[in-house]
């Protein structure tokens, strides 16, 4: 029997690897060097909308970097096919890509993360993309099938968001994007809602629904 391994939920620990990668060997724990991670797969190299995608993130990968967002990409290609691809995208399209890429010819890291889905495919993985913060606590998946690439501007907007919720202690609402009101937690006792409705400088739609400028 196959053994079924459970999706890495929000909140959970990401799960600790050690692989192959076009940067050398990494282990998650130790690369991570306390800063926030993103984990994506791709089905495989040599693939169109996989290139379009990869070579996105290599252009905007000072973007990440300013949030203090590591990349790393995966696919269960070998670290040849792999060095190729990587060669080749900068020959067509003219873009580097500066983050490492997961080797994952045995699946291990794949199977991990459930990024095997066998409906759509038994050998590749799906699109997948985990947001990982200092702690190595999963704080955001995004899944797309095989035939539609990602949209890098909701990755880069999901990870403001993080950011900006624990910064401030707040939520964000729908559309939500840097410069927009934010919203202010609802209150969990009778003097919260008390405390709320005294609140000076705010949008107050209702006691339980409160927005204000950061």
């Amino acid at each position: 029997m196959t053994e079924t391994r459970s999706l890495p939920k929000i909140g959970d620990q990401a799960p600790d690897f050690t692989a192959q990668t076009t940067q050398g060997e990494v282990t998650l724990s130790t690369w991570q060097e306390g800063k926030w991670v993103v984990l994506f797969s791709h089905p495989a190299d040599f693939t169109p909308v996989c290139s379009t995608e990869l070579t996105e993130f290599g252009r905007r990968s000072k973007e990440f970097e300013q949030r203090g967002v590591k990349l790393i990409g995966i696919s269960v290609d070998s670290i040849h096919s792999h060095l190729a691809w990587h060669q080749n995208l900068g020959k067509i399209l003219g873009v580097s890509l500066p983050f490492p890429i997961i080797a994952d010819s045995t699946r291990a890291v794949s199977e991990l993360y459930g990024m095997i889905h066998p409906g759509a495919s038994a050998t590749v993985t799906v699109r997948a993309l985990f947001v990982i913060d200092p702690k190595r606590v999963v704080r955001a998946l995004i899944y797309y099938p095989l035939n539609i690439g990602r949209n890098v501007d909701e990755v880069v907007r999901v990870i403001d968001a993080l950011q900006t919720a624990d910064k401030n202690g707040v939520a964000c609402p729908v559309n939500w994007k840097p410069g927009d009101k934010v919203i202010v937690p609802p209150p969990k006792t009778e003097k919260e809602v008390a405390d709320r409705l005294a609140l000076q400088n705010v949008e107050r739609l209702d006691f339980y629904l409160t927005k204000k400028s950061l």
